[in-house]
C-alpha cells in the first residue's frame, strides 16, 4: 500500500512520527467511511442523519437542542435533519412532559429496528476484519481503541475551540 503521507512530498517531524502514523491511518479509515456513507446514501440513509438517530437512541427522549449539543452541530442543521427522520417515521416528536409548550424527540420502533440492523451489519463486517486475529490481540486492540476514542472526544473539542475553529460533527483536525 502507498504511504499517503508520501503523496504530499512532506517530511515528517521525527518528534511527531507516531502521531503522523495514527493520523494517516485515520485518513485511510475516513476514506473507507466515506465509501460506506455513499452506499448508505444510495439506500436512502444519509450518514449524518443516521448519526443523529443513533445518538438520540443513546440519549433517550430529548429536545432538539440537546441532540445538537450531543453531536456538536448547529441546532438549525439538526432541526432540518430531524425533520427528515420524522418524515421517514424513524423519529417522532412528543410533548415535553416538563413543559407542554415544547417538544422532545424520540426514536420510533422503526428507528430502533434500523439501528439494530445497521449495528448487526457493522459488527459482522468488523468481525470479518478481525477474522485472523487472536482473541488476545482483538481484546487488546479494542481496549486501546476505546481509550483513544475517549481521549480524542475529550481533547479535540477543546483544541478546536482554542484554535478558534469551533466544533462540528464529523470534523477533522
Amino acid at each position: 500500500m502507498v504511504d499517503p503521507g508520501r503523496c504530499f512530498g512532506i517530511g515528517i517531524d521525527p518528534e511527531h512520527e507516531l502521531a503522523d502514523r495514527v493520523g494517516m491511518a485515520m485518513v485511510r479509515m475516513n476514506k473507507m467511511h466515506a465509501q460506506v456513507a455513499h452506499q448508505m446514501a444510495k439506500q436512502g440513509m444519509d450518514k449524518s442523519a443516521f448519526v443523529l438517530l443513533a445518538t438520540l437512541s443513546g440519549l433517550g427522549e430529548c429536545r432538539s437542542s440537546a441532540l445538537a449539543e450531543a453531536v456538536l452541530s448547529d441546532p438549525s442543521t439538526v432541526s432540518r435533519q430531524v425533520a427528515g427522520l420524522v418524515k421517514d417515521g424513524l423519529v417522532e416528536r412528543r410533548a415535553d412532559p416538563a413543559d407542554g409548550r415544547a417538544s422532545v424527540l424520540a426514536v420510533t420502533e422503526a428507528g430502533r429496528e434500523l439501528i439494530l440492523n445497521r449495528r448487526r451489519q457493522r459488527n459482522e463486517a468488523i468481525q470479518q476484519v478481525f477474522a485472523d486475529w487472536a482473541d488476545e490481540e482483538l481484546k487488546g486492540f479494542a481496549d486501546l481503541f476505546e481509550r483513544f476514542v475517549q481521549d480524542y472526544e475529550r481533547t479535540i473539542p477543546a483544541l478546536l475551540t482554542e484554535r478558534g475553529t469551533g466544533t462540528r460533527a464529523g470534523g477533522e483536525v
